[in-house]
C-alpha cells in the first residue's frame, strides 16, 4: 500500500506542474493584451494631444489664416481747409457781400469732417434786397475691416445725401440731374421753398472723389419785394464751385487739383470720420442780423 501511495503522488507531480505552468502563461499573457491596447489607443487620427497632423490639418489652418478679411486703402488722407476751398473770385461772384464772411463748422477732426459758410445780403433800398448764401461741407471715409473700404463708404453716404437733397419737406419744383466732370460722380438737385421771408431757390450739389463727398448748398431769394433770382444762374454758380471744391480735394493730396474723375485706385488707409457734428449738413441761413429785413432758407 505505501508502494501504490508513492505511485500515486509521483503520477500527482507532472498535473501540477502543468497547472501551474498554464497559470504563469496567462499571467505573463495579461500585461501584453493591455500594453497592446494602450498602442491601439494613441493610434487615433492624430486629434488627441499625442496625436500626428495630417495634410489636410494643415490645409485646414491655411485656409483659414487666408480667410481673414482684407480692405483696400483710401486714396485721400486728409482734406483741405473748408474756408479756403474757393478762391475769391468764385466767392464774389457767389456771395457778393459775404466774401469775407467765412465762418467754419466745428469739427473734432478736420482731417476726416470740415465744412464752411459764408452768407451776402445786398440791400437795393426801396427795391428790396439780394440774400444769398453759401455752405461747403467735406467728409473723408477711412478703410476699416468691419465698414468697408473708404470707397464704398462714401459711395454710401453719397447717394444718401442725394437723396436727402430731393426729399426736402416743403420743396416744390424739385429736379435733380448728373453732373460731369466733377469727381468719380456728382449730381444737382434744385427745389423751390416758400418762407413767410420770401420763395428761396436751393441748389445742393453732392460729389464725390474716391473716399470723400463733398455737398455743396447755395440758395438765394429776393426780400422786401426784390425779384427771385434766376434758378438757372444759381445752379450754374453751384456746379462750377462744387467742381472748384472737389479739386481742392485732389490738390490738398497732391494730385495736382484734378477735378475729373480719378483713374487710380485707392492707395493709402485710414478710419471713419468723425463723429462730431461739423454743422455741414444744414441747409439753412438768414441774411445779416445787422439788415431791417430778416429772412430764412432751408435747402
Amino acid at each position: 500500500m505505501q508502494r501504490a501511495a508513492q505511485r500515486d503522488h509521483r503520477a500527482q507531480r507532472p498535473e501540477r506542474a502543468r497547472r501551474l505552468n498554464r497559470v504563469v502563461v496567462c499571467a505573463a499573457a495579461v500585461p501584453v493584451m493591455l500594453l497592446a491596447a494602450a498602442c491601439s489607443s494613441n493610434s487615433g487620427s492624430g486629434d488627441g494631444a499625442g496625436g500626428k497632423k495630417t495634410p489636410a490639418d494643415g490645409a485646414k489652418a491655411s485656409a483659414s489664416a487666408s480667410a481673414s478679411p482684407t480692405v483696400q486703402a483710401a486714396r485721400y488722407a486728409k482734406l483741405p481747409e473748408a474756408c479756403k476751398v474757393l478762391s475769391g473770385k468764385t466767392l464774389g461772384e457767389l456771395v457778393p457781400k459775404g466774401t469775407k464772411s467765412a465762418k467754419e463748422g466745428t469739427s473734432s477732426d478736420v482731417s476726416s469732417r470740415a465744412s464752411c459758410s459764408w452768407n451776402s445780403l445786398e440791400n437795393n433800398g426801396v427795391k428790396g434786397s439780394q440774400f444769398r448764401w453759401l455752405n461747403v461741407s467735406l467728409l473723408r471715409f477711412e478703410s476699416d475691416a468691419d465698414r468697408g473700404s473708404g470707397d464704398e463708404q462714401a459711395k454710401e453716404y453719397y447717394a444718401k445725401q442725394v437723396q436727402d437733397a430731393k426729399s426736402v419737406a416743403g420743396a416744390k419744383n424739385t429736379k435733380s440731374e448728373p453732373v460731369s466732370g466733377t469727381g468719380d460722380e456728382a449730381t444737382a438737385v434744385r427745389y423751390d421753398l416758400k418762407k413767410k421771408e420770401g420763395s428761396f431757390k436751393q441748389q445742393t450739389v453732392v460729389a464725390r472723389v474716391e473716399n470723400v463727398v463733398v455737398t455743396l448748398d447755395y440758395n438765394g431769394a429776393g426780400l422786401a419785394g426784390d425779384k427771385s433770382p434766376d434758378a438757372d444762374d444759381l445752379a450754374k454758380d453751384a456746379k462750377s464751385a462744387a467742381k472748384e471744391a472737389v479739386a481742392a480735394v485732389a490738390k490738398a493730396n497732391g494730385d495736382g487739383g484734378a477735378a475729373s474723375p480719378s483713374t487710380s485706385s485707392s492707395a493709402s488707409g485710414s478710419a471713419s470720420p468723425s463723429k462730431s457734428s461739423s454743422g455741414s449738413s444744414a441747409r439753412s441761413a438768414s441774411p445779416s442780423t445787422s439788415s431791417s429785413t430778416k429772412a430764412a432758407s432751408k435747402g
